[in-house]
């Protein structure tokens, strides 16, 4: 076995540790995933029978209001999960502000970030062998590229890759994060309105979230899911208050917070819940008015900083041009 090694090895121009260590490599992958299909197989009745539930529970849960409960991953999985119960919270906080929702979110994350890690590097290494074999030309003429790399820019490829395979799915992660908070910070004031409106009208404040929420699944899906889990907690026996903290921090949003902090105020205090909807609506579009305006403030400065690279250069010529030229023509 070893002399065939050797020989693969010679033939190719490749060290023998290294199809050693390949192979050692994809045998324990193959090995795990095989253990891990037989003994950790999906119920695939369950599943048929779960299909089953019904054309309105498909609308929901395309609409966002309706999502599974988080399960702990098992098996082979918890190799790849942090045993950090803060760190693993953490991070099923963070899906959960990036509308990463499902039973196996996180899972499926950390699934992500391994397989990526593995198949990047994965793919460089079998350019490289197949670019050493002989009548096997890859395509773009990139033969030349790859069997020309020495063993030092090797290590360093597949090093980038593994990082950038691991460290990918974390940026966008936080693309996703940032774009829900940014679609919930601009339509909670709307959100605030209508809620204000229901009241003034006579609903009571659970019914009034109930109502919203299904307003704005089309429109805002976000908040309206936001609003309609509140209320199924509420309806489960959770307190409101506790309900009202939950949500700020599933959304991770100061104007959430802060309105969740209203609500149990105004529940605490008996103060009019309309009014106090009134006065922070109003709070919000002023900040969102300041914020505006503090943008349009610092544009003239971060323009100033390219109008001096672009223009700075052709001024000095313009000045220094002239007095260059005759000195020039003088000497």
């Amino acid at each position: 076995m070893l002399e065939q090694i050797e020989k693969f090895a010679v033939r190719y121009d490749l060290s023998p540790d290294l199809i050693i260590a390949l192979g050692i490599g994809v045998g324990m992958l193959l090995l795990i995933w095989g253990v891990y299909a037989i003994f950790f197989q999906d119920d695939h009745v369950s599943e048929r029978l779960a299909a089953v539930a019904g054309d309105r529970r498909h609308e929901r849960f395309d609409m966002g209001l309706l999502k599974s409960a988080n399960v702990d991953p098992g098996g082979f999985m918890q190799a790849i999960i942090s045993a950090d119960g803060s760190k693993k919270g953490e991070l099923q906080r963070r899906l959960e502000q990036g509308g990463v929702y499902g039973p196996h979110a996180l899972r499926n994350f950390m699934l992500a970030r391994v397989t990526l890690a593995v198949v990047l590097p994965g793919i460089l290494l079998l350019l490289i062998v197949a670019s050493r074999i002989p009548n096997v030309s890859l395509p773009f003429n990139l033969s030349p590229t790859f069997s020309g790399m020495t063993s030092l820019k090797v290590y360093q490829y597949i090093t980038l890759l593994l990082l950038g395979g691991f460290f990918a799915p974390n940026y966008w992660l936080n693309y996703r994060v940032n774009a829900r908070q940014r679609k919930i910070e601009e339509g909670f004031p709307n959100a605030l309105d209508l809620l204000q409106i229901s009241i003034e009208a006579g609903m009571g404040f659970d019914a009034a979230m109930t109502r919203v929420g299904n307003e704005l699944a089309h429109s805002t899906p976000e908040i309206a899911y936001e609003f309609l889990t509140v209320q199924r907690q509420i309806q489960a026996g959770r307190s409101r208050e506790e309900a009202m903290i939950d949500m700020a921090n599933r959304v991770g949003v100061e104007s959430v917070r802060s309105f969740a902090n209203v609500v149990a105020q105004s529940m605490q205090f008996g103060t009019s819940m309309a009014q106090a909807l009134t006065t922070y609506s109003e709070d919000l579009r002023q900040q969102r008015e300041l914020r505006a305006q503090e943008m349009a403030n610092k544009l003239p400065v971060k323009m100033s900083a390219v109008m001096a690279s672009f223009m700075l250069p052709a001024l000095i010529m313009l000045s220094i041009g002239p007095v260059v030229i005759r000195f020039i023509r003088n000497f």
